[in-house]
């Protein structure tokens, strides 16, 4: 798979809200299908759509979620939503009974990513609001994932858990775009550039008297295992020695005019 081809492969995913209450949700739900490359929304049987609903919808959306659900399906039921994939994902918040064989949102990612990279249609099917998925519903799903929350708060908002599901399919996918390393940490400093910088700094306190010129090495000795400790890179190892030039160069100006 390629970097290009990404939001074709998020577009095999999909993202299937049965009997939604709330046009909002469909709306708040689109917004983060957008955000993880536009997987596309199916909606069976929603109590409230029309345009009457896709209007509440919108503003919700924004623009990025917009196109969303100017393409959304409509689906009469479950099963034909679902029909053309390889792997159904039901979610939901309450366990036990026959709910058993709970995966994380993290864990079904991995089954996710692998059938999305071999072209294979997934859906993540979601419940209404207040209820949630029936058994019935969840018998036409292959497996079942929890959101793991606080235990006094365990209901998640329907766009909330789209989020999350969408979020850790789009981690889990390969060639997913990340995190630019423009800002990454420069390399640590050597053992020879650890000696320059503390021989440069124990000069520049000498200077100052900041150190006993009596025996400099040791009152300088707790600076040094500070400076250890805060693991030095090379741009913070410029800093410092950068510091140091400016401090010599007043101290030598002052000299020089007194």
């Amino acid at each position: 798979m390629k970097q290009h081809t990404f939001a074709d492969v998020m577009r095999h995913l999909r993202l299937v809200l049965v009997r939604t209450r709330f046009p909002e949700n469909v709306g708040t739900a689109a917004r983060a299908a957008a955000n993880f490359g536009h997987a596309p929304l199916f909606l069976v049987e929603p109590e409230r759509w029309g345009e009457a609903g896709k209007a509440k919808a919108l503003p919700l959306a924004t623009n990025q979620g917009a196109p969303l659900l100017d393409t959304l399906t409509l689906s009469p039921s479950l099963a034909e939503a679902v029909a053309p994939c390889t792997l159904v994902i039901g979610t939901t918040a309450r366990t036990g009974g026959w709910r058993r064989q709970l995966f994380t949102p993290r864990q079904a990612a991995a089954h996710v990513a692998e059938r999305l990279s071999a072209g294979e249609d997934v859906a993540l099917v979601f419940g209404p609001e207040d209820r949630g998925l029936s058994n019935e519903d969840l018998e036409h799903c292959g497996m079942l994932v929890t959101i793991p929350t606080a235990p006094d708060a365990s209901s998640l908002n329907l766009a909330q858990a789209v989020l999350l599901l969408v979020y850790e399919c789009f981690l889990a996918l390969p060639e997913s775009p990340r995190v630019s390393d423009h800002g990454a940490l420069s390399r640590r400093i050597t053992q020879q550039e650890r000696d320059i910088l503390h021989k440069t700094l124990k000069d520049t306190l000498l200077a100052l008297d900041f150190l006993k010129a009596d025996n400099p090495d040791y009152f300088f000795l707790p600076m040094a295992r500070f400076l250890d400790r805060a693991d030095m890179r090379r741009h913070e190892m410029d800093m410092f020695m950068g510091i140091c030039r400016q401090i010599r160069n007043k101290t030598t100006d002052e000299k020089s005019r007194s």
